[in-house]
């Protein structure tokens, strides 16, 4: 966590005295983590142009803080207060994509996912038996209720069906809950017409194929437990495929970029690109022509825009099979170590129906190009501010970009 001096402007006692436009509807975004705070800007890109808005960021406590203070430092200048600081102080409005301590905010609270939707069950705890049925992480009542009362104003759920799986497990939450949308859904949706250029960004030769492989966080991920991407670069032949890994945030967090980098450095001489913690990566999703990965978000949306997915690591016991994981599950084929990697992905890409990719999208949101109207009209309304008369719509995602590698 971040030492930081109490800010006098634009909060606090005495920064009316100090601040150039007055009056203005505080918008605190909680950050715990780098995922949830690329997340979370997605919602801060709908009110931070407003004249009559002023952004703030903090960062909360949470396991995986290594990255985050260089993460909000990166967002050309935006004001970090210090988290002692933010709890003291009142705001119009608050937004977290986590619930670790967001009970002590004073400001009406919106919590959304950080992810692709809501699908793991909450981790066991070691040495305990779990009494019922596991509860799906992020509905589950020990994060939601604090005193019996619901901590979030606003619930954002990605899907009608959430409404379902939230009265099930939380039903005193229920009134809260705002079914809004998928916002990378919909900003992967809306960059495939470009797919050339994302492909272009990446020096995808045009003879090449791309395969993306993902990996989650955590010992059951592909990267805690599979050498799959060693075998990828040692079976594909670098002159007919390239292949680009995208590693969760929480990877580099908890290990540090330095062993990570070292970890894969061998697999990069061979010829693995890796995208960085701190790069633009959800354009290799567009450009890729597989997705090879686990139980993580980018496998998911990689299959929600019709790429050939194959699972090389999925814990299905860990996985509500309600979710758009357990869609996802049902209709993706496995990776076979011992067969050829290059006939698996070619298998793959044949048995692929457009209704497979179908029914991971419809599982993973029920307003499709609506997250970004919807979005603003609910922190409009919780900030009691009119809306600007612009319409808000998914923009394309960045290119991509991947650091060269400079290893030995």
């Amino acid at each position: 966590m971040p030492s930081l001096e109490w800010s006098r402007v634009p909060v606090g006692p005495e920064a009316r005295r100090w601040v150039t436009r007055g009056n203005c509807k505080t918008v605190l975004v909680v950050v715990h983590t780098v995922t949830s705070g690329q997340r979370l800007l997605e919602a801060v890109q709908l009110v931070q142009s407003d004249l009559r808005v002023q952004v703030l960021f903090t960062i909360a406590k949470d396991v995986f803080n290594n990255g985050v203070e260089e993460f909000v430092e990166s967002l050309d200048g935006g004001v970090l207060l210090p988290w002692q600081q933010a709890v003291n102080e009142r705001f119009d409005l608050a937004i977290a994509a986590s619930l670790g301590s967001v009970h002590e905010i004073n400001a009406p609270l919106i919590v959304m996912e950080h992810g692709a939707g809501f699908n793991k069950f909450v981790p066991r705890t070691p040495g305990r038996r779990v009494a019922g049925a596991r509860a799906t992480y992020g509905m589950d009542p020990q994060r939601l209720l604090r005193d019996g009362a619901v901590i979030p104003d606003a619930i954002v759920l990605p899907h009608q069906s959430d409404l379902v799986r939230l009265a099930r497990q939380c039903p005193q939450a229920l009134p809260s809950a705002e079914v809004i949308g998928d916002p990378i859904y919909d900003r992967l949706a809306v960059s495939l017409d470009d797919r050339a250029l994302y492909r272009r960004a990446l020096d995808v030769r045009p003879r090449q194929k791309l395969v993306a492989v993902s990996s989650t966080w955590g010992t059951e991920s592909l990267f805690g437990k599979s050498d799959l991407m060693s075998r990828l670069v040692r079976q594909l032949p670098a002159s007919e495929y390239k292949v680009v890994a995208l590693l969760h945030p929480n990877i580099w967090s908890a290990h540090g970029a330095r062993q990570v980098r070292a970890w894969l450095a061998d697999s990069q001489r061979r010829g693995l690109q890796v995208v960085q913690p701190q790069d633009e990566w959800l354009g290799v999703l567009v450009a890729a022509d597989w997705v090879v990965g686990d139980h993580g978000s980018a496998t998911l949306y990689g299959a929600s825009i019709g790429k050939p997915t194959l699972l090389a690591r999925f814990p299905s016991e860990d996985v509500d099979p309600n979710s758009p994981l357990g869609e996802l599950a049902a209709v993706a084929p496995r990776i076979n170590r011992y067969q050829p990697l290059a006939t698996q992905l070619t298998r793959a890409a044949a048995a692929l129906k457009p209704e497979h990719s179908q029914r991971v999208e419809e599982r993973l949101t029920s307003a499709p190009g609506q997250f970004h109207r919807n979005m603003r009209r609910l922190m409009y309304r919780l900030m009691n501010l009119r809306q600007p008369a612009s319409i808000p719509v998914a923009t394309p995602v960045p290119m991509p970009f991947l650091t060269p590698y400079h290893g030995g």
